[in-house]
């Protein structure tokens, strides 16, 4: 109530300085954080984090700010000043305990001790997009990692979005042309189809990644480099991505040395470029690599919040997280699509090990690269009889099925009987049909070889019908050419 005579504060004039009433001065205090959720940290064990007195949620970000004898008597004197954010490690939360909470730090630990004060800063992980991260090479949290100014954002985002409603995808009609002869003619894929690309170490999944960036046809490709070696990465960039490929790229990049959740952050930093791309009515191509370290990434968090570990030491969330991933591919009311190449580590080269086996059933296809083939000198080494693209028979004519039916005919009989080809046990003559596939045998294995990207889909598909029809027409030197004796 208002004492008799006073004047109400949003009432009083502007003092005579010329400056604004008590009214403004209240309205700013009401913005301001008059009360800090705050703890403290009770025990650090490896990388994770026990705070005490804390009152977060998960998924929460914190800040993790050293006592002041770890700052040195530098440091001391801006002890109290909180608007320095960047001040400490930033956290987040990712378990909740009777009596204290569980965060896994974005950076090093060094200088954090028993007793730190740890900031709830109020906000779940958002992420800046905008058109100014084409060409760029950044890491998870928008910072350049190419020396130039940190991009323009224009909408801040959830770092993990929700799916597209099913109900409101428009089913995959359109052919995406990568450039690589073996996948566009035999592997045909559409844009918004989700793909693994699995392959042991070595094989050539970074190169033929890049020989797709560089000459697919799309809008934009965001490019997530997830626990690469730094040294991969800038080779990656420089020698298969390219200026050409780098000019309609958006790289995200988590080397190895980085935290688990620095990993898992620029993963999902990534999928929100692209949703945002998509959002725009663009065709976007979202290539990972590699999908593997990102359950690696989830199995580690895991474990430091308590879960159980289950197959080969992973995590029930990573089985959760990577479905709910991949959901956030695919086609949109808005006209655009995002397509998904993600690259699958196999371990030991066991294609059947736990991640490999989970993706297979999630994705809408597969292509295998073999290390029999690469060794063979076939590069990129796709191994087609292991390879399926789930929307090929979609987006493909009769004709073209029929061909690619002959073509894997061909290719299967050639494996079947390739020990006693080997080995001088086959006579020609003595089985037609293979005969016919070892007349072909040569010019499809140069077909499968590519040493750059860049190929007109159509023109490898005549290609392909020339020297099959060819090879059909012409009797293998050696074939018994009369009738039956």
């Amino acid at each position: 109530m208002t004492a008799p005579g006073a004047v109400p504060v949003d009432s009083r004039p502007a003092s005579r300085f010329g400056g604004p009433g008590l009214g403004a001065y209240r309205h700013a205090l009401q913005d301001l954080e008059l009360v800090r959720r705050a703890g403290w940290v009770r025990q650090v064990q490896g990388l994770a984090i026990q705070a005490q007195g804390l009152d977060a949620t998960v998924g929460e970000l914190c800040r993790i700010r050293p006592r002041l004898a770890a700052r040195g008597p530098q440091a001391q004197g801006c002890a109290n000043d909180l608007s320095s954010e960047n001040a400490g490690v930033l956290a987040e939360v990712v378990g909740l305990h009777a009596g204290h909470v569980t965060l896994l730090p974005y950076g090093s630990l060094q200088g954090v001790s028993a007793g730190a004060e740890v900031l709830a800063l109020g906000r779940a992980s958002m992420f800046g997009v905008g058109p100014a991260q084409i060409g760029r090479v950044i890491d998870g949290f928008g910072e350049p990692l190419d020396g130039g100014a940190r991009p323009t954002t224009v909408r801040s985002v959830p770092l993990h979005g929700a799916p597209v409603n099913p109900m409101k995808r428009p089913p995959v009609s359109r052919v995406l042309e990568t450039g690589v002869r073996a996948i566009d003619g035999l592997l045909t894929l559409g844009q918004g189809q989700r793909v693994g690309i699995f392959a042991g170490s070595g094989v050539g999944k970074s190169t033929l990644l890049g020989m797709i960036s560089r000459h697919v046809k799309a809008d934009v490709n965001v490019i997530a480099l997830i626990g690469e070696r730094g040294r991969e990465v800038r080779d990656f960039i420089d020698k298969q991505l390219g200026p050409e490929g780098l000019r309609r790229s958006v790289v995200v990049v988590a080397t190895a040395d980085q935290p688990a959740l620095a990993r898992i952050r620029a993963a999902h930093a990534a999928v929100a470029i692209a949703e945002y791309f998509r959002d725009q009515g663009q065709q976007v191509l979202l290539t990972m690599d590699s999908v593997t370290r990102l359950a690696m990434a989830r199995r580690e968090v895991g474990l430091s919040a308590g879960e159980p570990p289950t197959a080969r030491g992973y995590t029930p969330s990573v089985f959760a997280e990577l479905p709910q991933l991949c959901e956030r591919f695919g086609t949109s009311d808005t006209g655009g699509a995002i397509t998904a190449l993600l690259t699958v580590l196999v371990e030991g080269d066991d294609f059947n090990e736990p991640i490999s086996d989970n993706l297979r059933a999630i994705l809408d296809g597969h292509i295998v690269l073999s290390r029999a083939l690469a060794h063979g000198g076939q590069y990129p080494a796709i191994d087609v009889l292991q390879s399926t693209s789930r929307l090929r028979t979609d987006l493909t004519d009769s004709a073209e099925r029929e061909l690619v039916g002959r073509v894997t005919r061909h290719i299967s009989l050639i494996e079947r009987n390739r020990q006693m080809v080997d080995i001088g046990a086959y006579e020609a003559g003595t089985n037609p049909l293979l005969d016919q596939a070892l007349r072909r045998d040569t010019a499809l294995r140069e077909w499968m070889t590519q040493r750059d990207g860049g190929f007109d889909r159509s023109l490898a598909l005549d290609q392909l019908r020339s020297f099959m029809a060819e090879a059909a027409t012409h009797p293998a030197p050696g074939a018994k050419t009369g009738g039956p004796r």
